[in-house]
């Protein structure tokens, strides 16, 4: 709605990356604060906090990229402006975690312990950098002409002007901002390692996965996105591990 947050002369400060940077201070944040309530080092939690931002922004671009590559094949120099929009979550999901078991592993932390550490932190990040997804329009969805449907008139926006669509970015923020209540009632209850993060991938593949059939800005094959299927993938893999998890 507003891509633009502040602009100085030449100086401008989109709305969009200083959302998801908000996003990922709450969630590194929280995360830390965890590490000190459960005595687990949070100067190696800091640090593994690090590493994931840096992955997660290049994974979620590159994932991007790859999907949109007849357009960057011709501006390659776009490619470079995540500032103004444009990142797959699961493309930084994936390096992230790759890069996160090689820093868990090589520091002799507990894997699950530590990924659960962070999996309230995904998912209120995550909901606060929908909030820019909106305000720059990308990830926009399908016309519609329920009551709540969204217009775009902001000429910098990525989304299509003048026309009522769902806002798909506010329905992701908020399922996120669900995950993450229920995921913190859950660590109360002291469940067994593990359970937190299988539980946030299980509830955000699901998210995801009817998210998408509002969406107006992917292609499909079959009726459903890459993402969907990528979405179905990671559900059936948390189910399998939860279930394993319940084993005495």
């Amino acid at each position: 709605m507003h891509p633009a947050l502040i602009k100085i002369g030449p100086l401008t400060i989109h709305t969009y990356g200083a959302l998801v940077a908000a996003g990922f201070l709450l969630g590194i944040a929280l995360a830390v604060r965890q590490a000190k309530r459960q005595g687990v080092p949070h100067e190696r939690i800091a640090d593994l906090a690090f590493y994931i931002v840096i992955s997660a922004i290049l994974g979620s671009r590159l994932l991007y990229v790859l999907m949109n590559l007849s357009y960057y094949a011709d501006r390659p120099l776009d490619a470079l402006k995540v500032w103004e929009g444009g990142l797959v979550f699961y493309g930084g999901l994936i390096l992230a975690g790759a890069v996160g078991i090689r820093y868990i592993k090589r520091k002799g932390l507990a894997l699950y312990e530590t990924v659960d550490i962070f999996a309230p932190s995904l998912a209120i990040g995550h909901a606060v950098g929908r909030l820019g997804c909106f305000s720059a329009g990308c990830c926009y969805g399908s016309p519609t002409d329920v009551p709540w449907a969204v217009t775009f008139t902001d000429p910098e926006a990525l989304a299509p002007l003048g026309i009522e669509i769902h806002p798909t970015q506010l329905y992701e923020s908020g399922g996120e901002f669900l995950i993450f209540l229920v995921l913190i009632g859950l660590r109360k209850r002291g469940p067994r390692a593990g359970t937190l993060f299988f539980g946030y991938l299980l509830g955000y593949s699901a998210l995801r996965f009817f998210t998408e059939f509002l969406r107006g800005d992917l292609p499909k094959v079959a009726g459903i996105s890459s993402t969907q299927a990528l979405s179905i993938v990671l559900f059936l893999v948390a189910v399998v591990m939860l279930l394993r998890l319940r084993r005495p």
